[in-house]
């Protein structure tokens, strides 16, 4: 098969509705170098890069209440920063950048993805996105 590895995917495939901050950025962890005296941060096993994380709401209104949140692993040398606040939103809207998923079987035996990007941005346009996820006109 000709695609093996992460799976490149536009920010727009992935959240056709947006997304929002729900959490802090935060260091992954790498479990099998820490110990319970010292943390050490998780690196990307391909480039290297120390991994973030940062959990997001997915904006998507048909999704279970369960399947909103997700953790978006980013990778970069220098924690990223939030984009600003939005006046009038409880919750940051942001987007993404050099996006690949992994498909995996997690502990209950379903299906899941781990989300992997290069940066993390505000949004370049505002509410585009219209019932059915297309761009609005």
């Amino acid at each position: 098969m000709a695609l093996q590895g992460p799976i490149p995917v536009t920010f727009d495939m992935l959240f056709p509705y947006g997304c929002f901050i729900v959490g802090e950025v935060e260091k992954v962890k790498d479990f099998d170098a820490s110990t319970k005296e010292r943390f050490v941060q998780a690196r990307d096993k391909n480039s290297g890069e120390p991994v973030w994380q940062v959990a997001v709401m997915d904006a998507d209104p048909a999704l279970k209440a369960a399947q909103k949140t997700v953790s978006v692993k980013i990778l970069t040398t220098d924690q990223p920063a939030t984009p600003p606040a939005a006046p009038g939103l409880p919750f940051t809207p942001v987007e993404f950048d050099h996006i690949t998923v992994t498909p995996y079987v997690n502990q209950v035996g379903r299906l899941a993805y781990s989300i992997r990007v290069r940066t993390m941005r505000a949004p370049r346009t505002a509410a585009k996105h219209s019932a059915g996820g297309k761009d609005a006109a």
